[in-house]
Protein backbone atom coordinates (compact mmCIF):
# COMPACT_ATOMS: atom_id res chain seq x y z
CA UNK A 1 0.00 0.00 0.00
CA UNK A 2 1.29 3.61 -0.55
CA UNK A 3 -0.59 5.37 1.92
CA UNK A 4 0.11 8.80 3.68
CA UNK A 5 2.43 8.49 7.35
CA UNK A 6 -0.44 9.36 8.77
CA UNK A 7 -2.15 6.17 8.12
CA UNK A 8 0.81 4.23 8.35
CA UNK A 9 1.01 5.33 11.94
CA UNK A 10 -2.57 4.45 12.29
CA UNK A 11 -2.27 0.43 10.66
CA UNK A 12 1.17 0.25 12.39
CA UNK A 13 -0.95 0.96 15.94
CA UNK A 14 -3.20 -1.77 14.88
CA UNK A 15 -0.36 -3.79 14.31
CA UNK A 16 0.81 -3.33 17.99
CA UNK A 17 -3.02 -4.30 19.12
CA UNK A 18 -3.83 -0.63 19.82
CA UNK A 19 -7.34 -0.74 20.46
CA UNK A 20 -7.55 2.85 22.93
CA UNK A 21 -5.78 5.99 22.82
CA UNK A 22 -5.95 9.28 24.98
CA UNK A 23 -5.60 12.02 22.94
CA UNK A 24 -5.82 15.77 22.13
CA UNK A 25 -6.00 17.36 18.97
CA UNK A 26 -3.67 20.25 17.67
CA UNK A 27 -2.31 21.59 14.53
CA UNK A 28 1.08 19.72 14.17
CA UNK A 29 -1.10 16.22 14.72
CA UNK A 30 -3.87 17.30 12.58
CA UNK A 31 -3.05 14.84 9.81
CA UNK A 32 -3.28 11.73 12.36
CA UNK A 33 -6.28 13.17 13.60
CA UNK A 34 -7.68 13.10 10.31
CA UNK A 35 -6.63 9.61 9.34
CA UNK A 36 -7.87 8.42 12.57
CA UNK A 37 -11.52 9.23 10.92
CA UNK A 38 -11.29 6.62 8.62
CA UNK A 39 -10.29 3.52 11.64
CA UNK A 40 -13.32 4.72 14.34
CA UNK A 41 -14.30 0.66 14.28
CA UNK A 42 -11.00 -0.01 15.22
CA UNK A 43 -9.34 2.33 17.53
CA UNK A 44 -11.66 4.18 20.53
CA UNK A 45 -10.08 7.54 20.75
CA UNK A 46 -10.90 8.92 24.03
CA UNK A 47 -10.62 12.65 23.59
CA UNK A 48 -9.65 14.24 27.16
CA UNK A 49 -9.65 17.53 28.33
CA UNK A 50 -5.97 17.80 28.62
CA UNK A 51 -2.85 15.96 27.44
CA UNK A 52 -1.65 15.36 30.79
CA UNK A 53 -4.75 13.81 31.63
CA UNK A 54 -4.09 12.32 28.53
CA UNK A 55 -0.63 10.51 29.51
CA UNK A 56 -2.27 9.78 33.12
CA UNK A 57 -5.36 8.18 31.65
CA UNK A 58 -2.82 5.73 29.88
CA UNK A 59 -0.81 5.31 32.85
CA UNK A 60 -3.94 4.02 34.70
CA UNK A 61 -5.13 1.97 31.23
CA UNK A 62 -1.68 -0.07 31.38
CA UNK A 63 -1.56 -0.30 34.96
CA UNK A 64 -4.48 -2.12 34.78
CA UNK A 65 -4.68 -3.84 31.67
CA UNK A 66 -0.92 -4.61 31.44
CA UNK A 67 -1.00 -3.54 28.11
CA UNK A 68 0.94 -0.41 26.65
CA UNK A 69 -0.88 2.88 26.80
CA UNK A 70 -0.90 5.46 24.50
CA UNK A 71 -1.08 8.67 24.34
CA UNK A 72 -1.56 11.25 21.17
CA UNK A 73 -0.77 15.18 21.52
CA UNK A 74 0.09 17.82 19.52
CA UNK A 75 3.32 19.60 19.33
CA UNK A 76 4.94 22.44 21.69
CA UNK A 77 2.16 22.88 24.71
CA UNK A 78 0.81 19.72 24.04
CA UNK A 79 3.96 18.01 24.15
CA UNK A 80 5.31 19.86 27.20
CA UNK A 81 2.17 18.86 28.94
CA UNK A 82 2.74 15.53 28.58
CA UNK A 83 5.72 16.40 30.40
CA UNK A 84 4.52 15.00 33.68
CA UNK A 85 3.07 12.12 33.10
CA UNK A 86 5.43 11.21 31.39
CA UNK A 87 7.98 11.84 34.09
CA UNK A 88 5.35 9.68 36.56
CA UNK A 89 5.49 7.06 33.78
CA UNK A 90 9.36 6.60 33.71
CA UNK A 91 9.42 6.11 37.80
CA UNK A 92 7.13 4.51 38.32
CA UNK A 93 7.87 1.46 34.93
CA UNK A 94 4.71 2.24 33.27
CA UNK A 95 4.88 1.19 29.83
CA UNK A 96 3.55 4.02 27.39
CA UNK A 97 4.25 4.93 23.91
CA UNK A 98 3.38 9.06 23.85
CA UNK A 99 3.34 10.00 19.90
CA UNK A 100 3.23 14.14 19.52
CA UNK A 101 3.31 16.30 16.49
CA UNK A 102 5.78 18.23 15.54
CA UNK A 103 6.42 21.24 12.93
CA UNK A 104 7.61 20.94 9.59
CA UNK A 105 11.13 19.16 8.96
CA UNK A 106 12.33 22.19 7.36
CA UNK A 107 11.47 24.65 9.65
CA UNK A 108 12.65 22.70 12.78
CA UNK A 109 15.53 24.31 14.70
CA UNK A 110 13.77 27.95 13.34
CA UNK A 111 11.25 28.76 16.19
CA UNK A 112 8.24 27.42 14.54
CA UNK A 113 4.55 28.43 15.85
CA UNK A 114 4.11 25.67 18.50
CA UNK A 115 7.85 24.08 18.13
CA UNK A 116 9.54 22.73 20.81
CA UNK A 117 12.51 20.41 21.28
CA UNK A 118 11.10 17.46 22.09
CA UNK A 119 14.01 15.13 21.94
CA UNK A 120 15.64 16.72 24.79
CA UNK A 121 12.74 17.59 26.82
CA UNK A 122 12.19 13.86 27.01
CA UNK A 123 15.50 12.08 26.62
CA UNK A 124 15.83 12.07 30.40
CA UNK A 125 12.59 10.59 31.07
CA UNK A 126 12.27 8.06 28.99
CA UNK A 127 13.27 4.77 28.23
CA UNK A 128 13.72 5.88 24.36
CA UNK A 129 13.11 9.08 22.20
CA UNK A 130 12.90 9.09 18.65
CA UNK A 131 11.61 11.85 15.93
CA UNK A 132 10.27 10.87 12.44
CA UNK A 133 10.98 13.43 9.97
CA UNK A 134 10.11 10.64 6.57
CA UNK A 135 6.99 8.53 6.75
CA UNK A 136 9.12 5.25 6.09
CA UNK A 137 10.34 5.56 9.10
CA UNK A 138 7.09 5.24 11.08
CA UNK A 139 6.35 1.56 11.09
CA UNK A 140 10.25 0.91 11.97
CA UNK A 141 9.97 3.18 14.91
CA UNK A 142 6.78 2.61 16.08
CA UNK A 143 7.76 -1.51 16.27
CA UNK A 144 10.92 -0.50 18.44
CA UNK A 145 9.00 1.68 20.66
CA UNK A 146 6.47 -0.75 21.73
CA UNK A 147 8.87 -3.48 21.94
CA UNK A 148 11.00 -1.00 24.21
CA UNK A 149 8.51 0.45 26.27
CA UNK A 150 6.81 -3.31 27.22
CA UNK A 151 10.24 -5.44 27.72
CA UNK A 152 12.41 -5.76 30.34
CA UNK A 153 11.56 -2.64 33.20
CA UNK A 154 8.93 -1.34 31.45
CA UNK A 155 8.52 2.58 30.62
CA UNK A 156 7.09 5.51 28.85
CA UNK A 157 9.08 5.76 24.83
CA UNK A 158 7.94 9.34 22.91
CA UNK A 159 8.04 9.39 19.32
CA UNK A 160 7.71 12.90 17.98
CA UNK A 161 6.15 13.36 14.34
CA UNK A 162 7.29 15.91 11.80
CA UNK A 163 4.25 16.75 10.51
CA UNK A 164 5.33 16.19 6.80
CA UNK A 165 6.50 13.17 7.23
CA UNK A 166 2.57 12.53 8.35
CA UNK A 167 1.16 13.92 4.93
CA UNK A 168 4.07 12.55 2.94
CA UNK A 169 3.34 8.64 1.54
CA UNK A 170 4.99 5.90 1.49
CA UNK A 171 4.75 2.24 0.85
CA UNK A 172 3.32 0.73 4.05
CA UNK A 173 4.42 -2.79 5.40
CA UNK A 174 4.85 -3.59 9.38
CA UNK A 175 7.17 -5.99 11.17
CA UNK A 176 6.80 -6.37 14.90
CA UNK A 177 10.41 -5.80 16.90
CA UNK A 178 12.14 -9.17 18.71
CA UNK A 179 15.12 -7.95 19.26
CA UNK A 180 17.78 -5.14 18.94
CA UNK A 181 21.10 -5.30 18.77
CA UNK A 182 22.01 -2.43 20.87
CA UNK A 183 19.08 -3.12 23.84
CA UNK A 184 19.06 -6.06 26.39
CA UNK A 185 16.29 -5.97 28.21
CA UNK A 186 16.70 -8.93 30.30
CA UNK A 187 20.00 -11.21 31.49
CA UNK A 188 20.00 -15.16 31.24
CA UNK A 189 19.75 -15.86 35.42
CA UNK A 190 22.86 -17.13 36.81
CA UNK A 191 22.25 -20.44 38.95
CA UNK A 192 25.16 -20.34 41.14
CA UNK A 193 23.60 -16.73 42.38
CA UNK A 194 20.17 -18.62 42.70
CA UNK A 195 21.83 -21.43 44.70
CA UNK A 196 23.59 -19.28 47.11
CA UNK A 197 20.98 -17.32 47.65
CA UNK A 198 18.67 -20.37 48.28
CA UNK A 199 20.99 -21.70 50.88
CA UNK A 200 20.71 -18.27 52.74
CA UNK A 201 17.15 -18.90 53.02
CA UNK A 202 17.27 -22.52 53.62
CA UNK A 203 19.34 -21.66 56.76
CA UNK A 204 17.10 -18.64 57.78
CA UNK A 205 15.51 -18.63 61.05
CA UNK A 206 14.00 -14.83 60.68
CA UNK A 207 13.28 -13.99 56.85
CA UNK A 208 11.31 -10.73 55.64
CA UNK A 209 10.34 -10.45 52.16
CA UNK A 210 9.92 -7.19 50.42
CA UNK A 211 6.86 -7.24 47.60
CA UNK A 212 7.29 -4.57 44.85
CA UNK A 213 5.29 -3.63 41.72
CA UNK A 214 8.53 -5.90 39.53
CA UNK A 215 5.98 -9.22 40.71
CA UNK A 216 2.78 -7.63 39.02
CA UNK A 217 4.87 -6.24 36.06
CA UNK A 218 6.59 -9.63 35.20
CA UNK A 219 3.25 -11.55 36.12
CA UNK A 220 4.83 -13.41 38.50
CA UNK A 221 1.94 -13.24 41.01
CA UNK A 222 1.35 -17.25 41.41
CA UNK A 223 5.26 -17.79 41.11
CA UNK A 224 5.38 -15.46 44.62
CA UNK A 225 3.05 -17.30 46.01
CA UNK A 226 4.72 -20.84 45.59
CA UNK A 227 8.00 -19.21 46.79
CA UNK A 228 6.35 -17.70 49.59
CA UNK A 229 4.44 -20.23 50.84
CA UNK A 230 7.13 -22.64 50.53
CA UNK A 231 9.94 -21.20 52.44
CA UNK A 232 6.58 -19.53 54.78
CA UNK A 233 8.39 -16.48 54.78
CA UNK A 234 6.22 -13.45 55.75
CA UNK A 235 6.00 -9.83 53.72
CA UNK A 236 5.41 -6.81 53.36
CA UNK A 237 4.44 -4.70 49.99
CA UNK A 238 5.48 -1.61 48.68
CA UNK A 239 2.83 0.82 47.80
CA UNK A 240 2.90 -0.37 43.91
CA UNK A 241 3.36 -3.60 44.89
CA UNK A 242 0.01 -3.93 47.43
CA UNK A 243 -2.54 -5.80 45.10
CA UNK A 244 0.17 -8.49 44.08
CA UNK A 245 -0.97 -10.73 46.62
CA UNK A 246 -4.52 -10.85 48.41
CA UNK A 247 -4.55 -9.03 51.57
CA UNK A 248 -5.92 -11.23 53.81
CA UNK A 249 -3.15 -14.01 52.97
CA UNK A 250 -1.40 -15.23 56.17
CA UNK A 251 1.84 -14.27 55.25
CA UNK A 252 1.00 -10.78 53.99
CA UNK A 253 1.98 -8.10 56.60
CA UNK A 254 0.67 -5.10 55.12
CA UNK A 255 2.62 -2.24 53.70
CA UNK A 256 6.07 -0.58 53.89
CA UNK A 257 7.29 2.77 54.25
CA UNK A 258 6.39 5.96 55.64
CA UNK A 259 2.87 5.41 56.46
CA UNK A 260 3.57 1.80 56.63
CA UNK A 261 2.53 -0.93 58.75
CA UNK A 262 4.24 -1.48 62.00
CA UNK A 263 5.04 -5.23 62.12
CA UNK A 264 7.28 -5.61 58.61
CA UNK A 265 8.93 -1.99 59.23
CA UNK A 266 10.15 -2.96 62.66
CA UNK A 267 10.98 -6.33 61.35
CA UNK A 268 13.06 -4.90 58.70
CA UNK A 269 15.68 -4.57 61.80
CA UNK A 270 14.92 -7.74 63.62
CA UNK A 271 15.57 -10.10 60.41
CA UNK A 272 17.88 -12.10 59.58
CA UNK A 273 17.92 -12.55 55.60
CA UNK A 274 15.87 -9.50 53.64
CA UNK A 275 14.92 -10.68 50.66
CA UNK A 276 13.38 -7.91 48.07
CA UNK A 277 11.45 -9.12 45.28
CA UNK A 278 10.82 -6.51 42.27
CA UNK A 279 11.46 -3.26 44.45
CA UNK A 280 14.17 -0.65 44.46
CA UNK A 281 14.10 0.62 48.39
CA UNK A 282 12.90 3.87 47.79
CA UNK A 283 13.88 6.18 50.85
CA UNK A 284 10.35 6.40 51.93
CA UNK A 285 10.64 2.26 52.43
CA UNK A 286 14.05 2.48 53.95
CA UNK A 287 14.26 5.51 55.80
CA UNK A 288 18.03 6.53 57.17
CA UNK A 289 20.00 4.06 55.19
CA UNK A 290 23.33 4.17 57.51
CA UNK A 291 20.79 2.21 60.17
CA UNK A 292 18.45 0.09 57.04
CA UNK A 293 18.83 -3.88 58.08
CA UNK A 294 22.12 -3.59 58.87
CA UNK A 295 22.13 -6.90 61.06
CA UNK A 296 20.43 -8.67 57.50
CA UNK A 297 21.65 -10.75 54.94
CA UNK A 298 20.14 -8.76 51.50
CA UNK A 299 18.60 -10.93 48.79
CA UNK A 300 17.81 -8.17 46.16
CA UNK A 301 15.64 -9.90 43.17
CA UNK A 302 15.52 -7.51 40.33
CA UNK A 303 15.04 -7.13 36.55
CA UNK A 304 17.00 -3.77 36.86
CA UNK A 305 20.64 -4.27 37.40
CA UNK A 306 20.93 0.02 37.85
CA UNK A 307 18.87 -1.21 41.07
CA UNK A 308 21.39 -3.78 42.28
CA UNK A 309 23.08 -2.11 45.03
CA UNK A 310 22.51 1.14 44.49
CA UNK A 311 21.11 2.05 47.40
CA UNK A 312 20.89 -0.93 49.69
CA UNK A 313 23.99 -3.36 49.61
CA UNK A 314 23.31 -6.61 48.91
CA UNK A 315 24.54 -10.05 50.15
CA UNK A 316 23.44 -11.99 47.05
CA UNK A 317 22.10 -10.16 43.71
CA UNK A 318 19.50 -12.53 41.25
CA UNK A 319 19.51 -10.35 38.50
CA UNK A 320 16.27 -11.53 36.11
CA UNK A 321 12.30 -11.26 35.23
CA UNK A 322 11.12 -12.76 38.75
CA UNK A 323 8.94 -14.74 36.48
CA UNK A 324 11.88 -16.64 35.33
CA UNK A 325 14.18 -16.18 38.66
CA UNK A 326 11.48 -17.24 40.97
CA UNK A 327 10.61 -20.38 40.28
CA UNK A 328 13.82 -21.23 39.99
CA UNK A 329 14.59 -20.19 43.50
CA UNK A 330 11.71 -21.88 44.96
CA UNK A 331 12.94 -25.31 43.44
CA UNK A 332 15.95 -24.80 45.58
CA UNK A 333 13.91 -24.31 48.67
CA UNK A 334 13.42 -26.61 51.59
CA UNK A 335 9.90 -26.51 52.76
CA UNK A 336 9.89 -24.62 56.15
CA UNK A 337 7.63 -23.93 58.83
CA UNK A 338 8.69 -20.13 61.08
CA UNK A 339 5.79 -19.89 63.64
CA UNK A 340 7.36 -18.56 66.15
CA UNK A 341 9.09 -16.44 63.82
CA UNK A 342 5.72 -15.00 62.40
CA UNK A 343 4.13 -14.72 65.79
CA UNK A 344 6.44 -12.09 67.05
CA UNK A 345 4.61 -9.74 64.47
CA UNK A 346 1.33 -9.98 66.19
CA UNK A 347 2.36 -7.95 69.18
CA UNK A 348 3.02 -4.75 66.76
CA UNK A 349 -0.28 -5.17 64.45
CA UNK A 350 -2.29 -5.18 67.84
CA UNK A 351 -0.47 -2.28 69.09
CA UNK A 352 -0.98 -0.18 65.80
CA UNK A 353 -4.49 -1.48 66.20
CA UNK A 354 -5.34 -0.45 69.51
CA UNK A 355 -3.15 2.99 69.04
CA UNK A 356 -4.18 3.55 65.42
CA UNK A 357 -6.55 1.74 63.56
CA UNK A 358 -9.39 1.09 65.77
CA UNK A 359 -10.07 5.05 65.95
CA UNK A 360 -9.28 5.80 62.49
CA UNK A 361 -12.05 2.67 61.31
CA UNK A 362 -14.06 2.65 64.16
CA UNK A 363 -14.94 5.78 65.64
CA UNK A 364 -17.46 6.27 67.74
CA UNK A 365 -18.17 9.98 67.88
CA UNK A 366 -16.69 13.02 66.15
CA UNK A 367 -15.94 14.31 62.62
CA UNK A 368 -15.84 11.32 59.88
CA UNK A 369 -12.45 10.09 58.96
CA UNK A 370 -10.92 9.23 56.06
CA UNK A 371 -10.16 5.78 56.81
CA UNK A 372 -13.75 4.89 58.23
CA UNK A 373 -14.82 5.54 54.42
CA UNK A 374 -11.94 4.29 52.44
CA UNK A 375 -12.89 0.75 54.48
CA UNK A 376 -16.75 1.15 54.15
CA UNK A 377 -16.23 1.35 50.48
CA UNK A 378 -14.11 -1.09 50.18
CA UNK A 379 -15.90 -3.79 52.24
CA UNK A 380 -18.94 -2.52 50.11
CA UNK A 381 -17.17 -3.62 47.22
CA UNK A 382 -16.14 -6.80 48.83
CA UNK A 383 -13.02 -5.98 48.53
CA UNK A 384 -13.24 -6.68 44.38
CA UNK A 385 -12.53 -2.91 43.34
CA UNK A 386 -10.01 -1.30 41.64
CA UNK A 387 -8.45 1.29 43.77
CA UNK A 388 -6.98 4.65 42.66
CA UNK A 389 -5.78 7.41 44.59
CA UNK A 390 -4.44 10.48 43.96
CA UNK A 391 -1.73 12.00 46.15
CA UNK A 392 -1.44 13.08 49.84
CA UNK A 393 -3.44 11.67 52.78
CA UNK A 394 -5.77 10.27 50.93
CA UNK A 395 -3.41 8.29 49.01
CA UNK A 396 -1.85 7.07 52.20
CA UNK A 397 -5.16 6.17 54.00
CA UNK A 398 -6.22 4.58 50.86
CA UNK A 399 -3.31 2.33 50.64
CA UNK A 400 -3.19 1.30 54.01
CA UNK A 401 -7.17 0.34 54.48
CA UNK A 402 -8.26 -1.10 50.84
CA UNK A 403 -8.32 -4.27 50.62
CA UNK A 404 -7.01 -6.41 47.49
CA UNK A 405 -8.52 -10.07 46.48
CA UNK A 406 -6.71 -9.68 42.58
CA UNK A 407 -3.65 -8.15 40.93
CA UNK A 408 -3.58 -5.17 39.38
CA UNK A 409 -6.45 -3.44 41.73
CA UNK A 410 -3.99 -0.35 43.33
CA UNK A 411 -2.82 2.50 40.89
CA UNK A 412 -1.43 5.31 42.34
CA UNK A 413 1.36 8.15 41.65
CA UNK A 414 4.60 6.19 43.25
CA UNK A 415 7.80 7.34 42.76
CA UNK A 416 6.91 11.13 41.48
CA UNK A 417 3.92 11.81 44.02
CA UNK A 418 1.94 13.78 41.07
CA UNK A 419 -1.25 15.42 42.34
CA UNK A 420 -3.72 15.19 39.79
CA UNK A 421 -3.15 12.05 38.76
CA UNK A 422 -6.10 10.31 40.41
CA UNK A 423 -8.85 11.82 38.02
CA UNK A 424 -7.20 10.82 34.74
CA UNK A 425 -5.92 7.58 35.73
CA UNK A 426 -9.68 6.29 36.94
CA UNK A 427 -10.57 7.06 33.52
CA UNK A 428 -7.53 4.97 31.77
CA UNK A 429 -8.34 2.26 34.51
CA UNK A 430 -11.86 2.09 33.32
CA UNK A 431 -11.22 1.39 30.13
CA UNK A 432 -8.51 -0.81 30.74
CA UNK A 433 -10.81 -2.91 32.99
CA UNK A 434 -14.55 -2.42 31.69
CA UNK A 435 -15.74 -4.87 34.16
CA UNK A 436 -14.50 -3.98 37.33
CA UNK A 437 -15.64 -1.43 39.74
CA UNK A 438 -13.01 1.77 39.55
CA UNK A 439 -13.27 3.81 43.16
CA UNK A 440 -11.30 7.02 42.90
CA UNK A 441 -10.17 8.55 46.36
CA UNK A 442 -9.26 12.29 45.89
CA UNK A 443 -8.75 14.89 48.39
CA UNK A 444 -10.33 18.64 47.41
CA UNK A 445 -6.64 20.03 46.41
CA UNK A 446 -5.59 17.03 44.28
CA UNK A 447 -9.38 16.51 41.93
CA UNK A 448 -8.69 20.66 41.14
CA UNK A 449 -5.43 19.86 39.49
CA UNK A 450 -7.51 18.04 36.46
CA UNK A 451 -10.98 18.51 37.55
CA UNK A 452 -11.48 19.48 33.85
CA UNK A 453 -11.20 15.76 33.42
CA UNK A 454 -14.72 15.54 34.30
CA UNK A 455 -15.95 16.85 31.23
CA UNK A 456 -13.48 13.44 29.49
CA UNK A 457 -16.04 11.30 32.23
CA UNK A 458 -19.70 13.40 30.72
CA UNK A 459 -18.50 13.00 26.65
CA UNK A 460 -17.63 9.00 27.39
CA UNK A 461 -19.97 8.16 30.08
CA UNK A 462 -17.22 6.23 31.84
CA UNK A 463 -18.58 5.34 35.13
CA UNK A 464 -15.90 5.54 37.98
CA UNK A 465 -17.22 6.04 41.52
CA UNK A 466 -15.30 9.28 42.58
CA UNK A 467 -15.16 9.78 46.54
CA UNK A 468 -13.78 12.96 47.43
CA UNK A 469 -12.42 13.30 51.08
CA UNK A 470 -13.04 16.91 51.36
CA UNK A 471 -11.03 18.64 54.41
CA UNK A 472 -10.69 21.59 52.95
CA UNK A 473 -6.62 21.65 53.29
CA UNK A 474 -3.68 20.58 51.78
CA UNK A 475 -3.89 17.75 54.16
CA UNK A 476 -0.33 16.22 53.79
CA UNK A 477 1.36 19.04 53.82
CA UNK A 478 -0.86 20.68 56.68
CA UNK A 479 0.36 17.24 58.24
CA UNK A 480 3.80 18.27 57.76
CA UNK A 481 3.54 21.40 58.85
CA UNK A 482 2.18 20.85 62.38
CA UNK A 483 4.89 18.04 63.23
CA UNK A 484 8.02 19.74 62.10
CA UNK A 485 7.27 23.47 61.13
CA UNK A 486 5.19 24.47 64.88
CA UNK A 487 1.71 24.39 63.34
CA UNK A 488 2.54 27.58 61.07
CA UNK A 489 0.50 26.60 58.43
CA UNK A 490 1.52 28.35 55.28
CA UNK A 491 -0.99 28.54 52.28
CA UNK A 492 -2.60 25.56 52.77
CA UNK A 493 -6.15 25.83 54.30
CA UNK A 494 -8.32 25.77 50.86
CA UNK A 495 -11.15 27.45 50.25
CA UNK A 496 -13.40 25.09 47.98
CA UNK A 497 -16.02 25.47 45.59
CA UNK A 498 -19.17 23.40 45.56
CA UNK A 499 -18.03 20.09 44.10
CA UNK A 500 -21.53 18.55 43.86
CA UNK A 501 -22.96 21.68 41.62
CA UNK A 502 -19.07 21.41 39.48
CA UNK A 503 -20.45 17.72 39.02
CA UNK A 504 -24.22 18.76 38.03
CA UNK A 505 -23.31 20.81 36.11
CA UNK A 506 -21.00 18.24 33.68
CA UNK A 507 -24.14 15.61 34.44
CA UNK A 508 -22.58 13.37 37.09
CA UNK A 509 -24.73 12.43 39.92
CA UNK A 510 -23.65 13.76 42.84
CA UNK A 511 -23.95 14.03 46.82
CA UNK A 512 -22.81 15.34 49.84
CA UNK A 513 -22.36 13.80 53.29
CA UNK A 514 -21.75 15.38 56.04
CA UNK A 515 -23.09 12.71 58.98
CA UNK A 516 -21.55 9.25 59.60
CA UNK A 517 -25.17 8.48 60.01
CA UNK A 518 -25.26 9.13 55.87
CA UNK A 519 -22.49 7.19 55.33
CA UNK A 520 -23.48 3.39 54.42
CA UNK A 521 -26.36 4.75 52.36
CA UNK A 522 -24.89 7.14 50.60
CA UNK A 523 -21.90 4.91 49.30
CA UNK A 524 -24.37 1.74 48.74
CA UNK A 525 -26.02 4.37 46.61
CA UNK A 526 -23.18 5.22 44.64
CA UNK A 527 -22.06 1.44 44.40
CA UNK A 528 -25.38 0.82 42.60
CA UNK A 529 -25.50 3.94 40.58
CA UNK A 530 -25.11 3.07 36.19
CA UNK A 531 -22.64 5.56 35.71
CA UNK A 532 -20.03 8.15 37.51
CA UNK A 533 -20.88 9.34 40.61
CA UNK A 534 -19.36 12.25 43.17
CA UNK A 535 -19.20 11.32 46.89
CA UNK A 536 -18.15 14.40 48.33
CA UNK A 537 -17.23 13.25 52.12
CA UNK A 538 -16.72 16.19 54.85
CA UNK A 539 -13.83 14.54 57.02
CA UNK A 540 -12.08 15.28 59.70
CA UNK A 541 -10.33 18.94 59.10
CA UNK A 542 -7.22 18.47 60.69
CA UNK A 543 -7.05 14.43 60.68
CA UNK A 544 -3.17 12.80 60.65
CA UNK A 545 -2.08 9.85 58.74
CA UNK A 546 -0.64 7.70 61.60
CA UNK A 547 1.40 5.54 61.46
CA UNK A 548 4.68 7.86 60.42
CA UNK A 549 8.40 7.16 59.96
CA UNK A 550 10.07 10.85 59.64
CA UNK A 551 11.62 11.52 57.00
CA UNK A 552 14.92 10.35 56.63
CA UNK A 553 14.97 8.77 60.24
CA UNK A 554 15.52 5.20 60.90
CA UNK A 555 12.87 2.45 59.84
CA UNK A 556 12.11 1.69 63.61
CA UNK A 557 11.42 5.48 64.14
CA UNK A 558 7.58 4.93 64.47
CA UNK A 559 5.24 7.17 65.67
CA UNK A 560 1.65 6.10 66.91
CA UNK A 561 0.14 9.50 67.38
CA UNK A 562 0.88 12.67 69.36
CA UNK A 563 3.54 11.94 71.42
CA UNK A 564 3.32 8.60 71.54
CA UNK A 565 5.69 5.98 69.34
CA UNK A 566 5.96 2.51 69.34
CA UNK A 567 9.01 2.33 71.73
CA UNK A 568 6.51 4.00 74.58
CA UNK A 569 2.79 2.55 73.14
CA UNK A 570 1.33 0.79 75.97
Amino acid sequence: MNITGSETLIRSLLAEGVNTIFGYPGGAIMPVFDALYDFKKEINHVLVRHEQGAVHAAQGYARVSGKTGVALVTSGPGATNAITGITDAMMDSTPLVVISGQVASFLLGSDAFQEADVISLTQPITKWTYQIRRPEDIPWAVSRAFYIAASGRPGPVMLDIARDAQLNKCDYSYKKTDFLRSYKPLSEPELDKIELAAEIINSAKKPLALVGQGVILGNAEEELLAFLEKADIPFGSTILGLSAMPTDHPLNNGMLGMHGNVSPNMKTNECDVLIAIGMRFDDRVTGNLATYAKQAKVIHFDIDLAEMDKNVKTTVKVLGDVKETLPLMTNFLEKKSHTDWKTEFKPYDKTEFDCVIKEELFPESGDIKMGEVINKVTEATQNKAICVTDVGQNQMMASRYFKYTQSRSMVTSGALGTMGFGLPASIGAKYGAPDRTVCLFVGDGGIQMTIQELGTIMEHNVDVKIILLNNSWLGMVRQWQELFFNERYSETQMHNPDFIKIADAYNIKGKKVTQREELDDAIAEMLSHKGAYLLEVQVEAKGMVYPMMPAGSCVTNIMLGEGRTIQNAK
